[in-house]
């Protein structure tokens, strides 16, 4: 959680909620309110001239979305879409930007956040590097899994699908799919019930 919620209501927050394949911003608007999501996953996109799509992530429960544009006149280079049933957390920019000015330590975790996501897609622009599938899977799921504070051995049950996986590291499903049963084989994840444990 990037601020506490409690905090936020506290100061006018309300929470929106969204349908799968709802828009939360649209690429080239105005941000207008500090965003958290407070339930559910979203995806962070771009689509391209030719119709393809570019992800530069999922976040979810606890992560907030576009924070940098409020310190900005830049509109949004990206789109937020909801991939679940959600629910956001909005606070209106100048009451965001106010409650920073009087709580600097709210400033130092949103700049916290921030620097996660960038340091987070420097690593990810690196895989445009590596062919191997298996090692860009584990170099992903090593960044993640360090990220959500898990250090020993199939500790972590990876929360996103293989799908998504896919769309992070540059990849087909299909190779997802055949590099994790090659993973499995040589011991690097468990497999149970479908999930997969790093």
């Amino acid at each position: 959680m990037v601020i506490s919620e409690d905090i936020l209501f506290s100061h006018g927050a309300k929470i929106q909620a969204y349908s799968a394949g709802d828009y939360i911003f649209h690429e080239g608007t105005a941000a207008k309110n500090y965003l958290q999501i407070h339930s559910g996953t979203v995806k962070l996109n771009n689509f391209m001239e030719d119709g393809k799509e570019f992800v530069h992530g999922f976040p979810f429960r606890g992560h907030c979305i576009g924070e940098s544009y409020l310190f900005t006149e830049n509109l949004y280079g990206i789109n937020a879409v909801a991939v679940t049933a959600c629910e956001v957390i909005r606070l209106e920019k100048e009451i965001f930007l106010k409650l920073i000015r009087t709580e600097p330590d709210f400033m130092l975790k949103v700049n916290r956040y921030t620097a996660d996501r960038l340091h987070f897609r420097y690593l990810i622009s690196t895989f445009l590097s590596i062919t191997d599938p298996l090692i860009k899977l584990q170099k992903l799921l090593d960044h993640i899994k360090g990220y959500f504070g898990f250090d020993t051995k199939f500790s972590f049950e990876v929360q996103y699908t293989r799908s998504q996986l896919a769309t992070l590291a540059g990849l087909r499903v299909e190779t997802v799919i055949r590099t994790i049963k090659k993973m499995e084989a040589q011991n690097l994840v468990k497999i149970q019930n479908s999930k997969i444990f790093y």
